[in-house]
This record gives C-alpha cells, sequence and structure tokens, in this order.
C-alpha cells in the first residue's frame, strides 16, 4: 500500500521536511535546495502525484519545501547561508533524537511558534547584537535578558539565522554556548571568526574585559549622533560616593560648583568613551602596586564614570544622613584638584542641593541596603523610577510598583478541604514575614499544600514557581551560585564554570517584575546542611532591607551588593518523622513562622473525611486511620491522610489492604525496629477493624 495515498498536504509537507533533515544529515557539506529536492523526493515515491491532488497546481512540493521550513531554521537545527542548506549539531541532535515525523514535527513547530509569539523580542535581539563592535562580544544569557528571551532559543535561533555577528554571542565566561553543542567544524569556524575580529582565545575564552555587559547593551542601537534616538535611551540611575575621599568631604564644593568626582591621580588621561580592556591596561599599569581588588575596583569606576554614564544619567550621592540627587550636564574630563582628590569630574546639576533627602527616611529599604555598602560607584538603575519620583513628584508619574499577597479564597480552600480562615492565616503570616515552613508527620499535605499555595500567591504564573528539594549532598553551589564542572560540548572534557542555582535565577526574575509574588518551594528543607547551603544568605532571609557581598562573583560583578528582593517568598517543608522541629536552630526558627500539619490537628484531623464525603465513599477509612494514629504513641510518627486519599485504592477490593500493606506498616516498622513490637498485630487492617466492630 502506498503510505502517500490519501495524504494531505499539510501531512505531505511534514514528510518531506522529515526526509529532507535526514538528507541533510547524511551530507556534512550541505546542499543547495536544487540538489536537495531531487534526493528529498526519490525517497518520497509517488509525493508528487499524490501532490497535484490536493490543490492548486502553481503550488508544488518543492516550494513547500522552501516556504515550510521557517520551524527547521527558528529552531536553529537548520542554517542557510549562501544558498546551501546545512544542518547545524543542533539539528544534528534533533535528527538522531526524533526517529518519527511526529515527533520531528512537534519540536520544530514549537521552536517556530515561540519566535512567532517573541518575533519583537528576536528581532530586538539581532539588532544588539549586529550592534556590537568588531572586538567585543556580549554574553547570550545577557543578551536574553535584555530582551525577555529564553536563553536556549535564542542560542538556537542564532544557530539557524545566522544574522550578522553571531559568532559574538557567546556564554557568560567568554567560551563557545553550550546550548549550541558546537562539533568540531562549527567550533573551528566559530573561533576562527572570533579571532578574525580580534577576539584572541585562550584556553577556549577570550578575554572578559571584552566583553559588553547587560547594564551597557541597551546603548549598541543608540546613534549617538542622533539626537532623537538619543533622547530615547534609557536613563540610568548612579551613586557616586564623594563623603570620604581621602578623608575628606567633597559634597559641599560638588553641590556649590555642580559637578561630581573621583579621584584618579595616576590615572593617564583617557577618552570618553574608553573601552574597558583599555582601561584595565592604564589601570594595570599605573597602579602597578595595588592589590589584584583594588586594581578590579578601580578599572570597574572608571569605566563606569568614562563610559558607561551618559548625560541625563541621574546621579545620587550622601554626606552622612544627607541625600542628594542630580543630573549628568556633561562628558567627562582630567581637572585639577588639590591633591588630585577630584581630578576626573563630570558637570552635575543637583536638584535639591538646599533640600537634601534624609537617608532612613527618605529612601526605600532596598536603596538604603546599597548605599550601606563600601563602593564609591555603583549602579542604582533598577531604582529609578523610585529616585526619579523623590525628585520630581509629579502626578503623572506612575506609583512604584509593589507587589501584594492576594487573600485566600473559599474556592482555594474547598479544593484544598481546608478552613478559608486557616489558609488566611499562612498568607498572613506571609505578609508579615515572606518564609513559612509546613511541618508534621508524613502523608499530612506539606508540599501538596505547598504547591497549590504557592501557585494561588503567585497569580497562578506557574514561571513564578520553582520547588528544589534538600538533601544531606546538596550545598550553596547547588541553591544558589558556585563553580560547578560542565562538560565540554564535544564530550571530551570538563570546565568549571560559575553558574547560577534556582534561588538567584528566581531572585533575577524577581527584580525584573517587582510587582508580582515569586515563590520557592523547599521541599524537606531539614535535610540538607541549612547553614552550608544558605551560607551568607541566612542574614539576609531576617533582613530583607539590608545587603551583602556573595561569596562567589564574576570580575564584572566583583563588589556589587546583593540583596534579596521582597517580592520573593520562600515555603518549606519539614517531615517531623526525619527531624524534630526541637533539633532545628535557633537561627532557622528565627528566620521562618512554622505552621504545623497534624493528623490529629486541624486542618489536617478534618481532610480525609471531607475528601471521602465530596466522593460518597464509605467513612471507614477514616474511622481506621483514627483508630491507627491512637495506636502510635510517638507524635511525631503518627500518619497523615494522603495515603488514603487515592481514588484507586477504593475501586479495587484488595487496592485499600495493598495500601495499608506495602506503604503505612514499613514506616511503623521502621519506627518500631528493635523494640519488639509486633507492627502487623498491633496496627494491622484485621486488628484495627475488630477494635470497631
Amino acid at each position: 500500500m502506498d503510505p502517500l495515498a490519501g495524504a494531505s498536504r499539510m501531512v505531505l509537507t511534514r514528510k518531506i521536511l522529515f526526509e529532507a533533515a535526514q538528507v541533510l544529515a547524511e551530507s556534512p557539506e550541505g546542499l543547495p535546495v536544487s540538489q536537495l529536492w531531487p534526493v528529498t523526493r526519490d525517497r518520497l515515491p509517488g509525493v508528487e502525484e499524490q501532490w497535484k491532488q490536493g490543490g492548486v497546481e502553481s503550488n508544488t512540493p518543492e516550494l513547500a519545501l522552501q516556504f515550510k521550513s521557517g520551524g527547521l531554521v527558528k529552531s536553529g537545527w537548520v542554517t542557510k547561508a549562501h544558498g546551501r542548506w546545512q544542518l547545524t549539531p543542533l539539528g544534528r541532535i534533533a535528527v538522531s533524537k526524533h526517529s518519527d515525523v511526529q515527533s520531528f514535527t512537534e519540536v520544530y513547530h514549537a521552536g517556530y511558534k515561540y519566535w512567532e509569539q517573541h518575533r519583537a523580542a528576536f528581532e530586538m535581539a539581532k539588532r544588539l547584537l549586529e550592534s556590537v563592535p568588531e572586538g567585543s562580544w556580549v554574553a547570550a544569557s545577557d543578551l536574553a535578558g535584555q530582551t525577555g528571551l529564553d536563553g536556549s532559543r535564542l542560542v538556537a535561533l542564532l544557530q539557524g539565522e545566522r544574522p550578522d555577528g553571531w559568532y559574538r554571542a557567546l556564554d557568560a565566561d567568554g567560551g563557545l554556548p553550550d546550548a549550541a553543542h558546537p562539533d568540531g567544524e562549527l567550533r573551528q569556524r566559530w573561533e576562527r571568526l572570533l579571532e578574525d575580529d580580534g577576539l584572541h582565545i585562550v584556553l577556549g575564552q577570550v578575554s572578559p574585559a571584552r566583553r559588553i555587559t547587560g547594564a551597557d547593551m541597551h546603548q549598541l542601537v543608540v546613534d549617538p549622533d542622533n539626537d532623537d534616538a538619543a533622547a530615547e535611551r534609557s536613563r540610568r540611575a548612579w551613586l557616586i560616593r564623594g563623603s570620604n575621599v581621602q578623608g575628606v568631604s567633597l559634597m559641599e564644593d560638588w553641590l556649590a560648583d555642580g559637578y561630581c568626582s573621583l579621584p584618579a591621580s595616576k590615572l593617564r588621561e583617557l577618552p570618553p568613551g574608553v573601552t574597558q580592556e583599555a582601561i584595565k591596561v592604564a589601570v594595570d599599569e599605573d597602579y602597578a602596586h595595588g592589590s589584584y581588588n583594588d586594581k578590579l575596583k578601580k578599572t570597574t569606576e572608571f569605566f563606569a564614570f568614562l563610559s558607561r554614564m551618559r548625560e541625563d544619567d541621574l546621579v545620587l550621592s550622601n554626606d552622612g544622613g544627607n541625600v542628594y540627587l542630580g543630573y549628568l550636564r556633561g562628558g567627562p574630563g582630567f581637572r585639577a584638584s588639590v591633591e588630585n582628590r577630584a581630578n576626573l569630574q563630570r558637570p552635575v546639576e543637583w536638584a535639591n542641593a538646599d533640600a537634601p533627602l534624609d537617608f532612613a527616611d527618605d529612601l526605600p529599604d532596598e536603596i538604603s541596603a546599597k548605599l550601606a555598602t563600601q563602593h564609591d560607584v555603583l549602579d542604582l538603575t533598577e531604582f529609578i523610577d523610585d529616585l526619579e519620583r523623590l525628585i520630581e513628584p509629579r502626578q503623572d508619574r506612575p506609583l512604584a510598583r509593589e507587589f501584594a499577597l492576594p487573600d485566600a479564597t473559599a474556592e482555594l480552600a474547598a479544593d484544598l478541604l481546608v478552613d478559608q480562615d486557616w489558609l488566611q492565616e499562612c498568607v498572613e503570616l506571609l505578609r508579615d514575614r515572606p518564609q513559612l515552613i509546613l511541618y508534621g508527620p508524613p502523608g499530612t499535605g506539606k508540599t501538596f499544600l505547598g504547591q497549590h499555595l504557592a501557585q494561588h500567591l503567585a497569580g497562578g504564573k506557574p514561571e513564578n514557581v520553582k520547588l528544589v528539594q534538600f538533601h544531606p549532598a546538596y550545598s550553596y553551589e547547588d541553591f544558589f551560585e558556585g563553580f560547578r564542572p560542565v562538560q565540554s560540548a564535544d564530550g571530551q572534557g570538563v570546565a568549571f564554570k560559575p553558574l547560577p542555582g534556582p534561588l538567584l535565577r528566581l531572585v533575577d526574575a524577581a527584580r525584573q517584575r517587582p510587582e508580582e509574588p515569586f515563590v520557592l518551594i523547599i521541599d524537606e528543607i531539614n535535610r540538607g546542611n541549612l547553614a552550608k547551603i544558605f551560607g551568607e544568605l541566612y542574614f539576609l532571609l531576617e533582613y530583607r532591607d539590608k545587603a551583602i557581598d556573595l561569596l562567589y562573583s564574576s570580575a564584572e560583578e566583583a563588589g556589587k551588593p546583593f540583596t534579596l528582593p521582597k517580592n520573593l517568598i520562600i515555603l518549606g517543608t519539614m517531615n517531623t518523622a526525619d527531624r524534630s522541629i526541637a533539633l532545628v536552630d535557633a537561627a532557622m526558627r528565627r528566620r521562618f513562622a512554622f505552621v504545623e500539619l497534624h493528623p490529629e490537628e486541624k486542618p489536617t484531623a478534618d481532610v480525609l473525611r471531607r475528601w471521602l464525603a465530596g466522593r460518597e465513599l464509605p467513612e471507614e477509612a477514616a474511622l481506621l486511620l483514627d483508630e491507627l494514629n491512637a495506636r502510635i504513641e510517638d507524635r511525631d510518627f503518627k500518619i497523615g491522610p494522603s495515603y488514603l486519599m487515592r481514588p484507586r485504592i477504593y475501586q479495587d477490593a484488595r487496592g485499600f489492604e495493598r495500601v495499608w500493606r506495602t506503604q503505612i506498616l514499613p514506616l511503623l516498622e521502621e519506627h518500631h525496629y528493635g523494640d519488639g513490637v509486633d507492627v502487623a498485630e498491633r496496627y494491622g487492617l484485621e486488628t484495627l477493624r475488630l477494635q470497631l466492630s
């Protein structure tokens, strides 16, 4: 029978694309479409005849191959450079992984749909990338962050489309993106393009000094000679410290003469817009006797002052508790100053020279936390709306975006089989302190309740909720950030790269949308070494309005203070059968609210009866569980109702007995190990039913 008989043109197109990919997999050098189509057609006998039966003759299967292959390109599987179609390494992986038409089609179609839904963002990403000057590079993660795209999808799209400068999007460490899975041929070509661009590769990585950071990236598409474009550039905010320069406060001079400055007593004169690499070279030579950290700090500060700051950016400085705000009104310049305390200057129009703000009373807590750290130059752009509101409290300025936790609803309480008042109390506890632990014996629904409560708090957005599970081997590096081994794309070696953990990824997302709650669920929180996992973050759990320096940080991020956003909620679960709450250290108990779920206490005590009644099932299961728990003397080992809340066990005559024998009794065997108790005799169904009869 002809496998194509009766197939629609849509089905035929899918078969054509699938078969064309198989042909390309056998042609490492690729093929022009004029050669690809005949080979594909020969592998699908009768395809042209069947195609003619499906519609107008002006459309042909060869045209369908050309016009409908966009999904292969947008998914990063096929590139069509110079008229030659070629499978990328991602495409070769896809061909080997998806050996049937249906799964192959579903995956590339998903790639196309993602591109279609985010077309404007992809175009912006390409504009940014095409604007990266020769000799510079960007991190694909920064490029994705600036455009709101998924990083892996973006890397794949660049592999398919290959826009100008595609090869300048790298991993954050300066290596080729792992998400591209570059093979030997692609790696060789990619590295040759980088070398031709002046980006020399050492040990598989280009110089971090040539990286254009995410904070600077949006300026790539601004023409400095175009006043309209410059006007549209997003304004930034900066802290410039002037209250203690070599032991002297400069604020009085700054305010009187209208400028801000940095001490650059040894730095040679450098032009505005100078690259970070050139500044690093100058600092290494001019401050040769300084420590590594001091030179790194000076490089970062001078680069911000000379190249990153722009006219009309907002400037903040403080002199003790007095806070001053203003706008930059010109470029940087080297000036003569007393003892070279202020020889690198920029003009500033101070907005509140005669009416300073109060550090403690007027600034939002998160800004105060940033300013409390020891940094002379700091990017405060994330707070620019709040700062501009302090300068110009206009009616038309939007209110600060603040998140709010929604009240518990009757519908949610009914779904969870608990009282609405109890659920609302959990919400109120989180409003007071955004960390809460649900604890109790096994089977009390801690994780189930935590997940559903988290989804409710996050407004039903699954991307705003993340679940992790602690265990004895879990570490700070797994949870937050650290250097971890990553297999190279060719599978021949391992490299250590700084990678964010689930908490840091969720923190980044929460900062981007401060008006939305984000929830981290930590399952089995007491099974991990909490002091080891949280490290210095322990402090921030109690003091969300403070900032700390992190254990790990890249050269670019070195010295930047870190805060936990207020819209990040942490829900933990703890099984008291594994470890009593009394054994959790005092620091942990001080930072979390604890809510008990116990089989003999509300709301858990009523859950099984409500569940059975809702399904019109007999009450026997609830009575048996009550009798079982009455016989268990240790409060932390009583059994929760979730073991008996499965519809299937009531559909099978032996299902209930099977769960009791294989899941509940083994827990009690472990509890009574070595004490001589006959668990089956004491807790078996026959014994309990006899007691109830």
